[in-house]
């Protein structure tokens, strides 16, 4: 690369050359996965110009209005991913059951999860979006997969990263050793090293929730918000400021930029589903990308990445951001 700049492929291979036995077949996965991420943007950066964007007029298993972008960027990462031999199987937030591999294909070692197209309510408004994702190793027989292969603790996440689709296209991963941020440099066609070894700063002054669902709060969550909303006027006598994207990558992002925390909390509303966000899709992976960087992840009462999944759509509440105003939260859910 010119300037000594350092490709998202060559950081990969270096990675992979660290490890020791490695066959490469991690390093081509995530090649897969950079080149369906690729693809996306491109979709994403021309909108009305190839008539993606509107709603496609059906639902996901959530019972989400699906846009035409969630369904094409769906199709795109199940056909990048499935030839080339690495993967046992895939799973979608945007799918009832989990994709095995095409019989006319080899399998792999590796099960992918992901949200092909985080906040694609924003789609239409030209807000960023993004899509999240995970690798697992495949457990057992891998030639014939089955759900419960997937449901493993975040706590066995091989790799989590995401793609930010903004005013510029940005990937962002973790495979356990710290979390380092790419650019992608429209020019060449290749993400480049930007924000080498990301760290949070344990204290902000940001805070991010959904303020419609005041009413359905529980009371650990409402005392940190009416605390921040009392400024310097209350007993934390320093002033915060909200921000809410409907994003959550767009959020994570952020807070990965400059400090902060994003709430999802559980509340009388959510209660019987578990809460909003999914544990698969983007609970685990933004979990391990916010630990690696230094902050924390919880649901108030536990460590999001130890809850065994019981589900492939299970539900669950998210705080996560900065350490020490996690940890405030979640000490107020003890006092409670």
């Amino acid at each position: 690369m010119q300037n000594n700049r350092v490709s998202l492929t060559q950081f990969i291979i270096e990675e992979q050359r660290r490890v020791k036995g490695a066959t490469g077949d991690f390093t081509s996965l995530l090649n897969d996965i950079v080149t369906a991420c690729k693809q996306i943007s491109g979709l994403v950066n021309k909108g009305a110009l190839v008539g993606v964007l509107g709603s496609a007029g059906s639902e996901n298993v959530q019972g989400e209005t699906q846009k035409k972008l969630d369904i094409i960027s769906n199709e795109i990462f199940l056909q990048t991913n499935e030839w080339a031999g690495h993967l046992a199987a895939m799973a979608s937030e945007e799918m009832d059951d989990i994709y095995p591999i095409p019989a006319r294909y080899p399998r792999g070692k590796y099960l992918l999860t992901f949200d092909p197209l985080d906040g694609s309510s924003n789609i239409d408004v030209n807000v960023s979006v993004g899509t999240i994702f995970s690798i697992l190793r495949c457990p057992g027989n891998c030639e014939n997969p089955t759900a419960e292969a997937f449901l493993q603790p975040g706590t066995q996440q091989v790799c989590a990263g995401y793609a930010i689709y903004g005013p510029s296209t940005m990937m962002v991963l973790t495979t356990g050793h710290g979390v380092n941020g790419f650019t992608l440099d429209q020019s060449i066609g290749e993400f480049v090293l930007t924000h080498a070894n990301i760290q949070i700063p344990a204290d902000t002054n940001e805070f991010a929730i959904n303020a419609s669902n005041m009413r359905f709060w529980e009371k650990p969550v409402k005392r940190y918000v009416d605390e921040c909303l009392a400024g310097k006027t209350g007993e934390r006598d320093k002033d915060f400021n909200m921000r809410w994207v409907a994003s959550m990558v767009a959020e994570v992002h952020r807070i990965l930029t400059r400090g902060g925390v994003f709430m999802y909390p559980l509340d009388s509303k959510m209660k019987d589903k578990g809460g909003k966000l999914r544990l698969m899709y983007e609970a685990n992976p933004m979990s391990f990308i916010i630990e690696q960087a230094g902050g924390a992840s919880s649901t108030g009462r536990t460590r999001i990445m130890d809850i065994q999944p019981t589900g492939l759509h299970q539900r669950v509440p998210v705080i996560l951001g900065s350490r020490n105003e996690v940890e405030r939260i979640i000490s107020y859910h003890q006092d409670a």
